[in-house]
């Protein structure tokens, strides 16, 4: 299956760049006052549809690759940040009308941690290179 890793990375990316777009248009329409259209039936199921996605290339991908490849604990630092997000997500979306942009923004901070530790295959994101770790 390793002959397949482009075309699955790919589609583990571009489900990270989906998701994250469609939870920051969703966010935006609670934020403006429409949560009605945030919370419809299309976005929650296409969102329900590119997360699955995400999380099956996800597992094809750490099927697939060595182990050696995650030894620097940055796989469990972004795994770690996954609950936050989708917690902080999940109240930016439906919890209490006066924190929403708190945990509005607080979901977008962990989504772009995860993104950078991604990126950087480092614990510490773009800071190791920084710090010469």
């Amino acid at each position: 299956m390793i002959e397949f890793y482009a075309e699955i990375k790919l589609a583990h990316v571009i489900a990270v760049i989906a998701s994250g777009a469609l939870f920051l248009l969703r966010g935006v329409l609670v934020q403006a006052g429409h949560p009605h259209w945030a919370l419809a039936a299309f976005p929650r199921f296409l969102s329900y549809t590119i997360d699955t996605a995400l999380l099956t290339a996800a597992l094809m991908l750490l099927t697939i690759l060595p182990s050696s490849v995650y030894a620097n604990g940055w796989l469990m630092a972004k795994l770690a940040l996954l609950p936050v997000y989708i917690g902080f997500g999940w109240l930016a979306l439906r919890g209490d009308a006066a924190r929403q942009f708190a945990y509005f923004a607080a979901a977008l901070l962990a989504y772009g941690c995860m993104f950078a530790i991604a990126r950087a295959h480092s614990p510490l994101g773009p800071i190791s290179s920084l710090l010469g770790a």
